[in-house]
């Protein structure tokens, strides 16, 4: 089993309507390569962090789990999305997903700022001035103290 961090935005989706939900296809399609790549590693059981960005403060919020992984991202192929790619075909899909399954909420959100205090950047790449990757791996050492420092 590995450790991720998958970042999003509130008013895009939110742990409590993953909650609500029980699985989504993950909400917040990916147009980075490196964050693509990084959602092709994922395998069904893995853990991600659930990481709230462009709110104040941001932090992770809670846990999911991976349930499928390599599916074709169908915003893509959607003319009416803010994510279509018209060099992706049905042939040669460009962008995947993964579905999610909600396992955890968090009693208080773990803040940046609480994170910091316990990461370097070599550590926890969400700790890196900049970083702006939607998705990035988490080793199991920092993903079980995440845990910890969460629950």
């Amino acid at each position: 089993m590995n450790y991720w961090l998958i970042k999003s935005d509130p008013d895009i989706y939110t742990i409590d309507q993953l909650k609500k939900d029980g699985q989504s296809l993950w909400k917040k399609s990916v147009r980075n390569y490196q964050a693509r790549n990084f959602l092709r590693e994922m395998q069904p059981d893995d853990l991600a962090f659930f990481y709230y960005s462009q709110v104040t403060p941001p932090g992770i919020a809670g846990v999911m789990r991976i349930v499928e992984s390599g599916i074709d991202d169908p915003n893509q192929f959607d003319p009416k999305s803010q994510y279509f790619d018209p060099k992706s075909t049905l042939e040669s899909p460009r962008w995947q997903t993964v579905r999610v399954e909600y396992v955890e909420t968090f009693p208080e959100l773990l803040t940046l700022q609480t994170i910091k205090q316990h990461f370097n950047t070599d550590e926890l790449w969400v700790v890196r001035r900049g970083n702006r990757l939607s998705v990035m791996p988490v080793t199991e050492t920092v993903g079980e103290l995440i845990l910890q420092l969460g629950r």
